[in-house]
């Protein structure tokens, strides 16, 4: 019984998939050609339009012999009217008169010498479908209609306000490059094409949103990338069928592996030179236009503790972090849940001195070691949440005055215990460390304490196997998520715990990228001069 109905399920959900894919095909190669009466023209272009005071529609005649009746579109606030003066309307009123001398005899290629004589812009395109007419005004760009021509033409005037390129407050280094992107996607693009001067640097565009018609770009390096990652981050963007992307976060959790797990499968970043280097290494980054945020995949868990700081500071300081915040990661998540299962249920393997302060810190608090971990987990929560809402000056005063106030008066009353306060404060410190997987962390932390009320140790070992298994059963785009560690991969460990010279990492992730492996040649080792005296 169940397995007819799973394929009479399966067989509708085929036909209806069918069905929209055709009607929505269907409905793509269907066009609304312009008509090569003016005012038809204007008419519909007022009657979608309608009610939209930014809406600009300037009337007028080409030339002042020809009298050729004309109108542009634009949006006001999108488009730079400086240019539109001087670049389109001067050389279409003024400029006209010299090209065309009077002559109105090849008015039949009038519309190509308006575009490749008369205007001095470098993007204009010819269009003679009405609605792509209208999403390329809605994107910003001016469109110009000639009477008795069929067809428009499209100048990309562009000159909306944008913020400038500034410091990222998420990813503050000391040694490096200071830029991050910005919400306008061609800033972006060109800040990656800076830093990756090659022509195999591919920018593909598709347009997401039924609503927004956000655009969004594939950004890979051909011949590096892995093919077959590509073209699945082509399909699966593709499948996105929504009114709206307003934020990179949308497309994440379209794209993402494991749509269930707690655990992200796709990384983000807003600096440049964070992108290019994971592109350097075969990943794939899609930009979104309007956040500076940049999606990379195959994320791997290893890139949580790794900083673009780490490579250029010297080796071995850029390793003793790296195991700091390995250790920071392990303290955040467990050590809230070994204090509640050594105080509930292993007070045995706690020096006794330890032990006996521990008692007399905790004597005459109404509640257990768990529902403390709870309370005070929930109050550094809020405190952290109430720090990044508030304006900045405000959210550091709230942050340090509201830990300390609170603590102490905690204390004081007898609500908590000292060694609580002391461990809540250790793990807040550390979680800062990794704070590109704050969130997972906050969840493992809690499922942690849960475990160890109930069953102490045990239940922290198997939660911690439990959570092992199921990283190690995660694939973000076909790669394994625990890579280079599980499977193990012995060239890729260079740069897993430690991180090796550059002259030692001569390979790509194998994982990753196996088009090109070879980032640089074998023994590129420095060495002295050998006449050196």
């Amino acid at each position: 019984m169940f397995k007819w109905l799973k394929k009479l399920h399966k067989i509708f959900f085929i036909s209806s998939t069918l069905k929209q894919t055709l009607e929505e095909s269907a409905q793509n190669k269907t066009m609304n050609p312009l008509s090569s009466n003016l005012q038809i023209n204007l008419a519909k272009i007022k009657e979608v339009f309608s009610n939209a005071s930014d809406i600009v529609i300037r009337q007028f005649e080409i030339g002042t012999n020809m009298r050729i009746k004309a109108f542009i579109v634009y949006i006001d606030g999108l488009v730079d009217k400086e240019i539109v003066q001087l670049n389109l309307m001067k050389p279409l009123m003024i400029d006209i008169n010299i090209a065309m001398k009077g002559d109105l005899s090849n008015k039949k290629n009038f519309i190509d010498i308006i575009s490749q004589q008369l205007l001095c812009l470098s993007d204009v395109k010819k269009v003679n479908d009405f609605q792509e007419i209208i999403d390329k005004i809605l994107s910003g760009d001016t469109a110009l209609f000639l009477d008795g021509v069929p067809t428009a033409i499209l100048a990309s005037l562009h000159g909306w306000e944008a913020r400038n390129i500034t410091q990222p407050d998420t990813d503050v280094v000391v040694r490096g490059p200071r830029e991050g992107f910005t919400e306008t996607l061609r800033t972006s693009t060109s800040q990656l094409r800076r830093k990756i001067k090659n022509p195999n640097l591919k920018f593909e565009k598709i347009i997401i949103g039924k609503q927004t018609k956000t655009e969004v770009v594939i950004a890979y390096i051909k011949g590096v990338a892995n093919d077959k990652i590509v073209e699945e981050v082509k399909r699966r963007l593709s499948k996105i069928k929504t009114d709206s992307i307003l934020e990179s976060g949308y497309i994440e959790e379209y794209i993402e592996d494991a749509p269930l797990s707690f655990i992200p499968t796709v990384g983000n970043s807003e600096k440049p030179d964070i992108v290019a280097a994971k592109m350097l290494e075969g990943r794939v980054a899609i930009l979104t236009d309007g956040t500076p945020f940049v999606l990379t995949v195959p994320y791997l868990f290893i890139e949580a503790f790794q900083s673009s700081e780490d490579y250029y500071s010297r080796p071995y300081y850029a390793s003793i972090v790296r195991l700091v915040r390995f250790v920071a990661y392990f303290v955040s998540v467990f050590s809230p849940s070994i204090y509640v299962a050594l105080t509930t249920f292993h007070q045995e393997m706690v020096p006794p001195n330890l032990l006996i302060r521990m008692a007399a810190a905790r004597e005459g608090t109404p509640f257990p070691a768990f529902i403390e971990a709870l309370m005070m987990g929930i109050v550094y929560e809020i405190l952290k949440e109430a720090g990044i809402r508030l304006p900045r000056p405000v959210g550091q005063a709230v942050s340090i005055v509201g830990a300390l106030v609170i603590g102490e008066s905690a204390v004081s009353a007898g609500l908590i215990g000292a060694p609580m306060v002391i461990v809540v404060a250790i793990t807040a410190i550390s979680s800062y460390v990794v704070a590109s997987i704050s969130d997972t962390v906050s969840v493992m932390r809690l499922t942690y304490v849960i475990l160890a009320a109930y069953l102490g140790l045990f239940g922290i070992m198997i939660g911690a196997a439990g959570f092992l298994t199921h990283m190690a059963s995660l694939r973000s785009f076909g790669v394994p998520y625990l890579t280079p560690v599980s499977p193990i991969v012995p060239e890729d460990m260079k740069d897993v715990f430690v991180r090796f010279p550059w002259w030692r990492m001569s390979r790509r992730p194998s994982l990753i990228s196996y088009n090109d492996p070879v980032r640089q040649k074998l023994n590129s080792m420095p060495k002295p001069p050998e006449n050196q005296r």
